[in-house]
């Protein structure tokens, strides 16, 4: 067996958005609301999204890689949810895989407050990156572009 190795990071992420707690919240665990930013992203559809958000539910997005090395790689996230404070803080766990190839475990914290203008979302990724891992830079950019999404999934139609 091939030497494996492991690469452990923390990195949080603030955000400020000009919507309640309660829409900022909303905008996680109703399936519909979080397909449109977080599954059907700026890089595509997802090939499937399921969400049961509640403490030990589970949410699984699958969508194929559509540029670079890994184009035609089905890239699966699958997220199991350990704590729940509504309009407060949601905390899961998360798994990445491509293919067959599991890249990454995580626990992520996502906290909520009150604003003046809005909310103040403060989320917190501890990854551990297996072999063929996107790294962390990678996926806080990832993280980044996610919550760009968030925020124009906020803007009233």
């Amino acid at each position: 067996m091939a030497n494996q190795s492991v690469t452990h990071a923390t990195y949080a992420i603030e955000r400020t958005y000009p919507a309640s707690p309660e829409r900022v919240f909303a905008a996680f665990s109703d399936p519909a609301k979080k397909r449109r930013w977080f599954a059907d992203s700026a890089s595509g559809q997802a090939e499937s999204y399921e969400l049961d958000f509640k403490v030990g539910g589970n949410e699984v997005t699958s969508r194929m890689i559509r540029g670079g090395p890994y184009q035609g790689t089905l890239l699966t996230n699958h997220s199991s949810f350990q704590d729940i404070v509504p309009g407060r803080r949601i905390v899961f766990a998360y798994t990445m895989s491509m293919g067959d190839t599991r890249i990454s475990a995580s626990l992520a914290t996502v906290e909520l407050s009150p604003t003046e203008k809005g909310t103040s979302l403060v989320f917190t990724d501890q990854a551990a990156f297996f072999e063929g891992a996107d790294g962390a830079e990678m996926r806080e950019q990832g993280w980044r572009k996610l919550f760009e999404g968030l925020e124009k999934a906020l803007v009233p139609r």
